[in-house]
């Protein structure tokens, strides 16, 4: 394939978890119809809009041109430190979930009215597990908007019946996160436990909720769906709703 074929490839691969072409359009500042060129495989990006690009996806010039049919490195290359700690972080046990998309449920600290919804997509590749999470927030503070979102991927391991989220934002705040879950002793199949996650005044400690959706929502939409919800909605998860107030998360 050709470098402008590689670019086209990558670049729509990367935006098939996103809520729309149009949405990274707005977010980079690039003009539509000069991104369609690129996505088409009609030309590639200057040095600089190439940079805005990588910069937005977190990924390396050379990831952004490779070609797609070639294995993507995991380990080999690391110095020894490194490598050592991405042995200990993916040794078995592997976590008890399947792949599948997941909605994941935050506790508001002071606002026992509302939870922040985001969507995790689980990915299993044998004893490997890893996750992208996506968060949006959108509120409006007198005059003005507030909004953070949260673009997270990382490895999920499982520890002494636990199992732990670790990722990083591939925004551009780019800070880490970890979520440590069980499954919880009742009938349905529910995750439930903690989370760290950075806020508006520093890291915060929340309960945390997780799902599997059944009823294959398509990810754009199950992305569009990750915002904050009113407990009273009637159309949230009514089993989420009981565990957030009965304090189980």
């Amino acid at each position: 394939m050709s470098i402008r074929e590689n670019l086209a490839a990558n670049l729509r691969r990367l935006c098939k978890d996103h809520a729309s072409v149009s949405a990274v359009c707005r977010e980079l500042g690039i003009n539509r119809t000069q991104f369609e060129r690129y996505l088409q495989g009609q030309t590639v990006p200057n040095k600089t809009t190439a940079k805005l690009i990588c910069d937005y996806f977190r990924v390396d010039e050379p990831e952004l041109y490779r070609d797609p049919g070639t294995p993507e490195l995991s380990a080999p290359g690391l110095p020894p430190i490194s490598e050592s700690l991405f042995t200990q972080m993916i040794r078995p046990p592997a976590p008890s979930i399947a792949s599948g998309t997941y909605f994941t449920y935050f506790s508001i600290p002071t606002r026992a009215d509302l939870l922040m919804r985001s969507v995790t997509f689980v990915r299993r590749e044998a004893e490997l597990v890893t996750f992208r999470r996506v968060t949006g927030w959108s509120e409006r503070r007198g005059s003005t908007w507030a909004r953070a979102r949260g673009n997270h991927y990382g490895v999920a391991i499982s520890r002494l019946n636990w199992i732990y989220f670790s990722g990083v934002n591939r925004r551009q705040t780019g800070e880490p996160s970890l979520i440590s879950v069980q499954w919880a002793p009742i009938s349905e199949p529910v995750l439930t436990g903690k989370a760290m996650l950075l806020t508006e005044t520093g890291p915060a400690f929340v309960s945390v909720i997780m799902r599997q959706d059944m009823s294959n929502i398509p990810p754009r939409r199950a992305i569009r769906m990750a915002h904050v919800i009113r407990l009273d909605d009637p159309g949230i998860d009514q089993l989420v709703v009981s565990l957030a107030r009965d304090g189980l998360g």
